[in-house]
């Protein structure tokens, strides 16, 4: 159930083209009820709709990224998804901007899958990551069983599925997990440096690079080719790229008007 408080269960910020999404339920380690779902879902269809928005960051409030889903509430609430678009709206959503996870602390269950839909890790070297949904009768169903070995050797995967047992974010970054390990408490700094980095390209070409790779996902490479090329096509012929190739030419940063 929800805390008592009047603090709202997600706060947002923007600033630079980027929407810092941060989960506030720190007394619960930011586990997941409805209204939290809710709140993270209006937070990315804010993302998503703003032309001025390029980059989401997810993180959690009082050092902590997210226990997962509520289990005192899930009797009453069952699993906090909303409609068709996963967990908190996040894990099964389709996105055109990319979502940076901040990590400090604990990502566990659902907390590591709402880590493992975004696009990029940024985490601090003391944060943890964990799926022990076996351990409570439960299923890793909103992606953790889907990504996880995608993400990670097969049979490390499969350990941290079957035994429920904590990946440490050095291990995760060695491993190639996570983008960005910072000391404890830089884990939003991180975010925000790997923000700038993709702001500094081409919106358009950032949005069709990221469509690219999820249509193409678990295609050969003949029918990978065949469902890219309409999509990327059209991208040669934009501003942005007489932009960004004038731009190289004159050695100067290029001014991205779409």
């Amino acid at each position: 159930m929800s805390t008592n408080t009047t603090e709202p269960v997600v706060l947002t910020e923007r600033e630079d083209g980027v929407l810092v999404i941060t989960l506030n339920r720190p007394r619960v380690r930011n586990a997941i009820d409805q209204a939290l779902a809710d709140a993270v879902d209006a937070a990315l269809r804010l993302l998503e709709d703003d032309p001025e928005l390029d980059v989401g960051i997810l993180t959690g409030a009082g050092g902590h990224f997210c226990s997962g889903m509520d289990l005192k509430a899930f009797p009453v609430e069952g699993v906090p998804t909303v409609a068709d678009r996963g967990l908190a709206g996040l894990t099964r959503t389709r996105r055109s901007k990319p979502v940076i996870a901040a990590v400090e602390g604990a990502a566990v269950a659902g907390g590591f899958e709402l880590v493992l839909a975004c696009d990029l890790i940024a985490a601090a070297d003391t944060a943890f990551f964990a799926l022990p949904e076996v351990t409570r009768g439960l299923v890793a169903s909103d992606g953790g069983a889907i990504r996880l070995p995608r993400r990670l050797p097969h049979h490390l995967a499969m350990e941290i599925l079957l035994t429920g047992c904590p990946l440490p974010a050095e291990e995760a970054a060695q491993h190639g997990l996570v983008n960005q390990l910072t000391g404890e408490g830089k884990a939003l700094d991180g975010a925000i440096g790997l923000a700038a980095r993709i702001r500094a390209n081409s919106p358009q070409a950032v949005r069709i690079t990221r469509q690219v790779v999820g249509v193409t996902s678990g295609l050969d490479d003949h029918a990978a080719f065949t469902v890219q090329d309409p999509l990327t096509a059209p991208v040669f012929r934009t501003d942005a790229a007489a932009e960004g190739t004038r731009a190289f030419c004159e050695k100067r940063p290029p001014s991205w008007t779409t």
